[in-house]
């Protein structure tokens, strides 16, 4: 598995995976489907956030034979995204995208949604634990948990 800067030719599969990785695991939780349904759409993703050169410069992908596998995005020290493609999940896919971000670009927190137990789970076993900070996610009732790398803390 390769791991690289994101091209504007990523960008359709990096906007999919983000996507379907919403719909499957946020709507669950804020059951809006005008947003999850309607707002949330591929090329409307792209034209309005993941293709705009400021975002573009912080993405990173997993690519394994020519498959974009997963990505994420790096904002300074900070992991702001990291999905991986729901058909390749628990496959190691997410294991070689936060080890190449802690090793190469030094990232050391990230907020998490306090009801997304699974992505807490997944960033605990590689060494990231939760502060007691917390702040509701925009324009909702729910939390984001801040985590920090053990190092850090």
């Amino acid at each position: 598995m390769n791991i690289k800067k994101a091209t504007k030719e990523d960008l359709s599969r990096i906007a999919e995976i983000f996507v379907f990785n919403n719909r499957i695991n946020y709507f669950p939780i804020f059951k809006q489907e005008d947003f999850s349904f309607g707002e949330l759409q591929v090329v409307s993703l792209i034209e309005n956030y993941f293709g705009k050169t400021e975002i573009m410069d912080t993405l990173f992908v997993a690519e394994d034979n020519g498959i974009i596998k997963g990505f994420m995005e790096i904002r300074g020290t900070e992991i702001g995204k990291l999905y991986v493609e729901p058909c390749f999940q628990s496959g190691g896919v997410g294991d070689v995208l936060i080890k190449y971000a802690i090793q190469n670009l030094h990232v050391d927190f990230l907020w998490a949604l306090e009801k997304n137990t699974r992505a807490r789970a997944f960033y605990n076993c590689h060494g990231f634990i939760e502060t007691g900070e917390k702040e509701y996610e925009e324009g909702t009732t729910e939390y984001l948990l801040k985590l920090v790398r053990r190092e850090k803390v």
